[in-house]
């Protein structure tokens, strides 16, 4: 069997594969991530595979570890892949820099059948052909080498003179390709370039490896974005000059920052993990991102990946763009926040809350409630809590509530009342403090939030806090309660003197 029939005899047949095959370059930007979900879901959806392919042929734009972050945020997002670089498969190397003699020899045999030349044009020449053509439009490549003659290739080699590889455009007829977002689209050969396959280096550029990679590793349904779209009936030309099958094209639309502007970490717009580190749930994350170019079939917009994974048809992809809303993911984080079981949320809660409260005989569970039902991101947390580690300095003016028609004078009195009725507990609880500060309101005739709120800003020094007063008290326990309480007092009897 002969090298190229053993390749083909390695591709599997059947079935749905997709790949997601992100460049190590740096940060997850929301685009990138919104390829790998929906080929993840697309594979998913139809019991098929999903591969996790490298493409690190670029390597002035490589940064280091972002292979790491590549397989960090998968592994967040529970995108988990069948066959990688990680954990091999039938059809590797995964990785595009391990594959360098596969695409030599793809090249070469695209030479043989007519599909691609050597060229030699160095970049003196090809700088003058630019030159030249300055002003006339899109620059392509003049075809200075297409027609060279066997002996004067074998010269040039023989005379070790670099070259690269180029694809051979046909230069009548039009080239027509199917997408699923898009339609159908038909472009003339002649406003197509003789791109370069191989580089002087040895190494393929995107436009080949890409297409030698898909085909090798039984991809049949290729997500990418739009901006692809220029470039696809090349790659069409390449299947057609090889005599391969054709996967499914699905461009999708570009994530927008505003109606005119892309997302660009340029412009300090968030990849993946910033979203993380803002405090959103990589759930949350997920399931909105879905929905930016997709939309569901009814009005339900909260899935889990599973139930995605079963509703998800790429007919639903629009070929508009979408335009990223910080709002709208922050209402989805929300609701992801509201669902989680007290355990879970308090899990991702703790490292919050412990990073402002260094207090270990507070128990952070009693906290965790309290947050969650108002909790719009993780982040909001270390300033709604950190004043039970330490009460902070606060203006008596906080003790004046309009709504609650309380005053300084007021409050001043009801905390001399509340100190000696929590002094008298000997059981301390929410419930026993519920007990005596709404006793103590119902003996004085009044409503109350006249005791309630005074106490809640004595314990706490702020206007905004996750609980009530009687739960603060709870949780400080007694003796901090007092002594906070008894500042209160001082403040206010300053005031007054």
């Amino acid at each position: 069997m002969d090298y190229f029939a053993e390749m083909e005899s390695r591709i599997p047949k059947g079935g749905v594969r997709t790949r997601f095959a992100p460049s190590p370059t740096g940060y997850m930007h929301v685009g990138n991530l919104r390829t790998a979900l929906y080929t993840w879901l697309i594979a998913r959806h139809a019991g098929g595979r999903f591969i996790l392919r490298i493409e690190d042929t670029d390597q002035g734009r490589l940064v280091e570890d972002a292979v790491d972050v590549i397989y960090k945020t998968m592994a967040d997002c529970k995108l988990f892949h069948d066959e990688g670089p990680d954990i091999g498969g039938p059809v590797g190397p995964y990785i595009q820099t391990e594959r360098r003699e596969i695409y030599q020899k793809y090249a070469a045999l695209l030479i043989e059948k007519g599909g691609a030349y050597r060229c030699f044009c160095d970049e003196e020449r090809l700088n003058e052909m630019r030159h030249s053509n300055e002003g006339k439009g899109a620059v392509k490549y003049d075809g200075h080498c297409a027609n060279l003659s066997q002996a004067e290739i074998d010269e040039k080699l023989s005379a070790s003179i670099p070259y690269v590889i180029r694809q051979r455009i046909p230069q009548e007829g039009s080239t027509t390709f199917s997408d699923v977002v898009f339609g159908d689209i038909t472009v003339e050969n002649k406003e197509l370039d003789d791109n370069v396959l191989i580089k002087s280096d040895g190494l393929p550029t995107y436009n080949f490896a890409n297409v030698i990679d898909d085909h090798l590793m039984g991809i049949t349904h290729v997500v990418r974005g739009s901006e692809y779209l220029s470039s696809t009936p090349k790659y069409n030309l390449l299947y057609q000059a090889f005599g391969w099958e054709i996967p499914t094209y699905i461009h999708c639309p570009p994530v927008m920052r505003d109606a005119q502007h892309k997302m660009s970490k340029r412009y300090g717009d968030p990849s993946y993990e910033d979203l993380v580190s803002m405090g959103y749930l990589s759930e949350a994350v997920l399931n909105y991102v879905a929905l930016l170019g997709w939309s569901p079939r009814g009005e339900e917009e909260i899935f889990s990946l599973n139930e995605l994974a079963s509703v998800f048809d790429i007919h639903g992809i629009s070929k508009s763009p979408a335009i990223f809303d910080v709002e709208k993911l922050t209402h989805f984080n929300s609701t992801y926040i509201k669902a989680m079981s007290p355990d879970a949320f308090h899990t991702v809660a703790e490292p919050y809350i412990r990073s402002v409260m260094k207090n270990p005989q507070i128990d952070t569970k009693l906290i965790a409630p309290l947050l969650q039902p108002r909790c719009l991101q993780l982040t909001d947390i270390p300033e709604r809590v950190d004043f039970f580690d330490t009460l902070p300095e606060y203006e008596t003016t906080l003790y004046v509530h309009k709504k609650s028609k309380t005053t300084e004078a007021s409050s001043l009195s009801a905390l001399k009342d509340v100190s000696p009725i929590l002094t008298a507990l000997t059981d301390w609880n929410a419930e026993a403090i519920h007990n005596a500060l709404f006793g103590l309101a119902e003996q004085q005739g009044v409503k109350n939030s006249l005791i309630l709120w005074p106490v809640r800003v004595a314990v706490s020094g702020k206007a905004m806090t996750p609980g009530g007063g009687v739960e603060l008290c709870a949780i400080l326990g007694k003796e901090e309660t007092l002594r906070r309480i008894q500042i209160g007092i001082e403040k206010l009897a300053a005031l007054a003197s």
